[in-house]
């Protein structure tokens, strides 16, 4: 019988997949390794929330954490995993140093979720009403800390074809160091997709989305202040329900359902609800990643209208399921003309199962992803050596956020 193997997972929050792709994400992870005999502990500093996963039901134990706090110490050595994984690089400043000290022989993994630095200096340019460039990532203080926090890490599991050139090609990572891992779904066969609403059965337009994400907040205020004006002006009847967990007051406000632009708040079953809709509308302007809902929406057989930015990486050269345009006008214009076109329709819809099948396959990453892992298990001071880079991170003259963290934990005890 082999012996158990064990997995920590560092989580930013805790997973609530009904919320957020990032939830959705790490409850794939977490299949994953069950399916392949780790033993999991999952622990984090988050409080608890209304909306987050009975850890429990899936057998796995769920253990709450403090910041800057020697107790973590204490936990990990007793827990004694044989990987731990952080989601996102901001775990891995926090407590990548607690477990590199205390157990040392543990393999590191790092869920980037998407690259921040990518988010945020794209976030920036669209501020500064300038065009993005590759380069802005050079200057932006959070590449510093995120690509550092993947250097320290043994594997860093990246979303997006398009992260894993920049990490390659800007940043000049060592490829031994990154695993490409998207979004990961079932096959869908035509069988599933005929047991999907009809074309004639649907209706409404709909976006969806978790509005702690400033992407998507910035996506409905287009939405409301330029797109919707458009579309309605050539189509009068239309109406547009927009989804999404935690909507502020500022989000509440845009309701207006004379213009037929409805905010329905937090979706009880997200799938449904895309499901339902004709057409999904993700005019995204900046962002990072994959984007859950176009593949969401893809597995509800529902087209969509997004842009460059929405369907960056998604969909490799395939035809994407209805379409990508950053125009304004032709945007709306195509929105009017998916919804209406019958043929054109069902075209987009089977573009969808295509890429599903071809680019987010459970079987074509699970299998080199966990060889991955048993090899750095077997072989990890090898790897390590080869890591140069990362073991200069690790040296006591750079480990600021150790030593901040220390002072901070001294200074709460006074």
């Amino acid at each position: 019988m082999s012996q158990i193997k064990k997995l920590l997972i560092i989580g930013f929050v805790w997973p609530e997949p009904n919320s957020s792709a990032a939830g959705g994400r790490m409850m794939q992870l977490i299949s994953i390794f069950q399916q392949n005999g780790f033993e999991i502990t999952f622990a984090s500093a988050a409080l608890d929330s209304d909306f987050m996963v009975d850890l429990a039901s899936f057998g796995i134990e769920k253990k709450s954490i403090a910041l800057n706090n020697s107790s973590f110490d204490d936990f990990v050595i007793e827990l004694n995993p044989d990987v731990v994984l952080f989601d996102r690089f901001m775990i891995e400043e926090q407590f990548g140093w607690r477990v590199a000290e205390n157990c040392p022989n543990a393999i590191r993994l790092l869920d980037t979720e998407d690259l921040h630095c990518l988010r945020a200096a794209r976030q920036k340019a669209f501020k500064e009403n300038r065009t993005f460039e590759l380069n802005d990532l050079l200057s932006e203080e959070v590449a510093k800390r995120e690509i550092a926090s993947i250097l320290r890490c043994d594997l860093s599991f990246i979303i997006s074809e398009f992260e894993m050139k920049i990490l390659n090609e800007v940043f000049k990572i060592d490829p031994k160091v990154l695993f490409y891992l998207p979004f990961l779904v079932d096959e869908m066969t035509q069988n599933e997709l005929m047991n999907l609403p009809l074309f004639e059965d649907r209706e409404h337009f709909v976006f969806i989305g978790n509005f702690l994400h400033e992407p998507n907040w910035n996506t409905v205020q287009y939405l409301k202040e330029t797109i919707w004006p458009l579309l309605k002006k050539d189509f009068p009847e239309a109406l547009l329900h927009v989804y999404g967990a935690y909507p502020s007051q500022k989000v509440l406000q845009l309701h207006q359902p004379k213009n037929g632009f409805f905010i329905m708040g937090r979706a009880a079953d997200a799938n449904e609800v895309v499901k339902k809709a004709r057409v999904v509308l993700a005019p995204i302007r900046f962002g990072a990643g994959l984007k859950g809902k176009l593949l969401e929406a893809m597995q509800c057989g529902t087209p969509s209208v997004t842009t460059e930015a929405g369907a960056e990486a998604m969909h490799a050269d395939l035809p994407w399921n209805g379409f990508i345009n950053n125009d304004t006008v032709l945007f709306a214009k195509q929105a009017i003309e998916l919804y209406n076109d019958e043929m054109l329709w069902k075209q987009a819809q089977q573009n969808g199962v295509t890429i599903i099948n071809q680019c987010y396959q459970n079987h074509q990453f699970e299998t080199a992803l966990i060889t991955e892992i048993n090899a750095l298990m077997t072989d990890s001071a090898n790897h390590r050596l080869h890591n140069f880079m990362g073991s200069l991170l690790q040296h006591h003259t750079l480990k600021s956020t150790k030593y901040m963290a220390k002072w901070i934990e001294a200074k709460n005890k006074n």
